[in-house]
C-alpha cells in the first residue's frame, strides 16, 4: 500500500469586509497572524498564514475587504485583493450567514465569475443562526453553480473547520512543502508587532478614531538580558486624533503599549519593552509617497 500523496497549494480568501476572514485565517492556523476588529478594512495587506501537517501544507493568503475605493490606500486595498487571485490554486470566498447576500458579494461573485481556479464558499457566523434559519440562507445564495463546494462554518468556535480543511486538502494538487513545518507566516517580525499595535489602537480608540491609522516600526532589537526593545510610530491624521490616541494623561497610549506588549511577548517569546509615539501626517492615505514609507506598496505585500 502506498503511501498518501502530500498536498499543497496556496488558497486566497476573498470577500466583503467584516465577514470575517482574518479571524478564520487565525482559526486555520492556530496562531494569531492578522489582526481582528469589528471595524471594516481592517486587513490592509496581503497576509500569507501556512498552515502544515504530515499530509498537507496550505499557504492561506487573507486579502483587505472589497469596497468602493474613497482614497490611495483603498484603491491600493483592492488591488491587493485581486492582485491575491492571480497564480493561486483555490479561491475561497467568504460570506457573513448572519447578512443577507447583497450587492457587494454580488459583485465579487461577478469579478471571480470567469476565472477558471477552483472556488469554494464559505458562509461564516453561523454560530449565530439556528439550522432553519441556516438553512434558510443557504438556500438563497445566488450563483451557486460556480463553487465546487458551500461550507458553512464558525470561524469564532471553530465548527465546521475541520470539514473546511477536508474539503481543501482533497481538492489541492500534489505538491512539495513550500515552508518547514513550524513556520506559520511569510511576513518578518516586525510587520505582525506593527499589526499587533495597531489593532488595540482600533480596539481601544472605537469610532474615536477611524482607520486614518498606520504603525511603522522603526527598530526592534534584543538586548544582553534577551529582553526585545521595540520602537514604533502610531501615524494619524489630525491633531485631534493624536490627542484620542495619547488620551487625557497619557492613559490611551499606555493601555494600547500594554495590550500590544502582552500579544508581542506571546508572538516572540521573549519580554518585551515597547515604546510608542504619535505622529500627524496629514492626509497621508492619499499620499502615494506616504503608503510607499508605511508598506503599502504594489511592489511589496508588507
Amino acid at each position: 500500500m502506498s503511501e498518501q500523496a502530500f498536498k499543497s497549494g496556496f488558497v486566497a480568501i476573498i470577500g466583503r469586509p467584516n465577514v470575517g476572514k482574518s479571524t478564520l485565517m487565525n482559526r486555520l492556523v492556530g496562531e494569531k497572524i492578522a489582526i481582528m476588529s469589528d471595524k471594516a478594512q481592517t486587513t490592509r495587506n496581503r497576509i500569507q498564514a501556512i498552515y502544515t501537517d504530515e499530509n498537507a501544507q496550505i499557504i492561506f493568503i487573507d486579502t483587505p475587504g472589497i469596497h468602493k475605493p474613497k482614497n490611495e490606500l483603498d484603491d491600493y486595498m483592492d488591488q491587493t485583493a485581486y492582485t491575491a487571485l492571480e497564480d493561486v490554486d483555490m479561491v475561497m470566498m467568504m460570506v457573513s450567514a448572519t447578512d443577507p447576500i447583497g450587492r457587494g458579494d454580488l459583485f465579487i461573485m461577478d469579478k471571480i465569475k470567469n476565472i477558471a481556479t477552483d472556488k469554494v464558499l464559505v458562509a461564516n457566523k453561523i454560530d449565530g443562526l439556528s439550522d432553519q434559519e441556516l438553512a434558510e440562507y443557504l438556500a438563497s445564495i445566488p450563483q451557486k453553480e460556480q463553487f465546487s463546494a458551500i461550507l458553512p462554518l464558525s470561524a469564532l468556535n471553530g465548527s465546521g473547520v475541520e470539514a473546511l480543511f477536508e474539503t481543501l486538502i482533497a481538492t489541492l494538487p500534489e505538491g512539495p512543502q513550500y515552508y518547514p513545518e513550524d513556520q506559520i507566516s511569510d511576513h518578518p517580525e516586525y510587520f505582525v508587532v506593527s499589526e499587533m499595535i495597531r489593532e488595540q489602537v482600533l480596539q481601544l480608540t472605537r469610532e474615536e478614531v477611524p482607520h486614518s491609522i498606520a504603525v511603522t516600526v522603526d527598530s526592534m532589537q534584543k538586548d544582553e538580558h534577551d529582553k526585545v526593545h521595540i520602537y514604533a510610530n502610531i501615524i494619524v491624521e489630525r491633531k485631534s486624533q493624536k490627542g484620542i490616541v495619547i488620551g487625557k494623561g497619557g492613559r490611551v497610549i499606555k493601555q494600547i503599549g500594554v495590550a500590544a506588549r502582552k500579544e508581542i511577548e506571546h508572538l516572540l517569546g521573549s519580554k518585551t519593552y515597547l515604546e510608542l509615539f504619535v505622529k500627524v501626517e496629514k492626509n497621508w492615505r492619499n499620499n502615494k509617497a506616504r503608503l510607499k514609507e508605511y508598506g503599502y506598496d504594489e511592489k511589496s505585500n508588507y
